[in-house]
């Protein structure tokens, strides 16, 4: 086991912070194309968004398979492969989860974009500028610890705000969306974009369990 008494004083490989850390540079990148997505009613400049963003889904992927192969040939890991699996899975999760919000965007061609998309996508975007604090000071848990759990908190409240947007947002539409196809259309892209800032949180968890094993 990696935390059995021997590996305790064992060399541990560090190789998998940087990708981690690249991998939440990658959501930040792909958040503010989703951003500028969500601020124009152009259909052309949303599928030429999409594009970018699919761009930075297939980086994500790379590197998450970057993170997969290193587990398969590395002996000692700096915390359980468990922990390390999980983590890259639910970072490259967020990612899909920019990644489909904005094809939805660009296959359904709503009428517009209401401004509680805009502002789920702003959530997004805060959401995964956390998750990069959290990677920046993995590689220092028990030095850090404090700083990463207040980040993990953050991710919570972050969520729980794009809940009450999602929830307000359904309402009024089917308070005032008279056309079927067009209410369709909305709530589908409004969850999706919800459905990514609760991914977002479950990175948190993720840490907040690596913390207590380790730091």
């Amino acid at each position: 086991m990696n935390n059995s008494f021997f590996s305790r004083f064992t060399p541990k490989e560090p190789k998998f912070f940087p990708l981690f850390k690249d991998l939440s540079s990658v959501l930040i990148t792909a958040s503010d194309l989703l951003i500028d997505c969500m601020k124009t009613n152009d259909h052309g400049q949303q599928v030429e968004y999409y594009k970018k963003i699919k761009d930075q889904e297939r980086l994500g992927d790379k590197l998450s398979h970057r993170v997969f192969d290193e587990l398969n040939s590395t002996f000692i890991t700096p915390f359980d492969r468990e922990d390390i699996h999980d983590l890259a899975m639910h970072l490259d999760d967020v990612m899909d989860g920019i990644n489909s919000s904005a094809k939805r965007v660009a296959l359904y061609n709503p009428r517009s974009i209401p401004e509680d998309a805009l502002e789920l996508s702003l959530l997004i975007k805060e959401a995964s500028v956390c998750i990069g604090k959290i990677m920046e000071e993995l590689d220092s848990l028990k030095n850090n610890s404090s700083n990463v759990q207040s980040y993990c908190k953050e991710l919570h409240e972050i969520e729980n705000r794009a809940d009450d947007v999602y929830e307000l947002f359904v309402i009024k539409l089917f308070e005032n969306e008279k056309d079927g196809i067009e209410l369709f259309k909305l709530k589908e892209i409004l969850y999706e974009l919800e459905k990514t800032t609760d991914i977002a949180e479950h990175v948190g968890k993720i840490v907040r369990t690596i913390i207590i094993k380790y730091a």
